[in-house]
């Protein structure tokens, strides 16, 4: 690419990124030793709302990339701080993993089904039909409908799996409910990641490898953007976003902080 860089620090999106399922993209620990020598400051953001900090940590430690748990920033986190602020306190039936519930219970959140302030649906591996039916008797009821993330399908090891957006129009068609997503590109969780930085949006970075959360995300926040093309998106179907990032690259690998 010709444009100049100027990003000094980084907000990296984790799954497309970093791995692909269980497998660490070749050249990302050696990315992020470079970030640590070079005194970058980062921050893994994930629309993924299933794994804590502590268990993400882990898994980034088995791959050779060792990073602190306050390096991590999700949506379930994302989540739970929005509600905190909406309403303190409160209750919510939940469809997510335990990244979303120790999240919410850390907040003083009530997880339950009886009379729920909110339904929300995270990211799980395992959906079942009770908690559909649970959800859409609730949804219809009246109670406030949130997802943690817009995203409509995640890479894995064996390709492309159906992901937390997907979900959501499943759950949209049944009641006419549309859920308020937390995740990338809402503006809240980009605020909240270049906070916990202590960074402007003007010296910082966005990596990720979707254009419809991570990279719009990055605009919109006046960031630089750099999409990897070791996830969901490829040069093929860039001609369907009226918008580009500012830098490709085949991998993270590529990348000169």
């Amino acid at each position: 690419m010709e444009r100049e860089r100027r990003a000094k620090h980084y907000l990296m999106d984790m799954d497309g990124v970093i791995y692909r399922g269980s497998k660490m993209i070749p050249g990302a620990d050696r990315f992020v030793k470079r970030l640590k020598k070079l005194g970058r400051k980062f921050l893994f953001l994930t629309n993924s709302s299933e794994s804590t900090p502590v268990e993400l940590q882990r898994k980034l430690s088995a791959m050779g990339i060792e990073v602190e748990a306050e390096a991590f920033y999700t949506s379930a986190l994302a989540t739970a701080a929005f509600l905190h602020a909406q309403k303190p306190q409160g209750k919510a039936f939940i469809i997510g993993e335990r990244g979303l519930e120790d999240a919410l219970s850390e907040v003083g959140y009530t997880i339950t089904e009886k009379d729920p302030d909110y339904v929300i649906l995270g990211q799980k591996r395992n959906y079942d039909s009770y908690q559909f039916a649970t959800a859409i008797r609730l949804i219809n009821k009246g109670v406030l409908f949130i997802a943690t993330n817009p995203d409509v399908t995640g890479p894995f090891d064996e390709g492309i799996m159906p992901a937390c957006g997907s979900v959501a129009a499943l759950l949209e068609k049944a009641t006419g409910r549309t859920p308020y997503f937390i995740g990338k590109p809402n503006p809240l969780i980009m605020r909240k990641a270049l906070r916990t930085l202590d960074v402007h949006s003007t010296e910082t970075a966005i990596i990720g490898d979707r254009m419809d959360t991570d990279i719009v995300a990055g605009m919109e926040s006046g960031m630089e953007t750099i999409l990897v093309l070791t996830g969901v998106t490829n040069r093929e179907n860039l001609i369907n976003y009226p918008y580009r990032p500012d830098f490709i690259f085949n991998s993270i690998a590529d990348i000169d902080p």
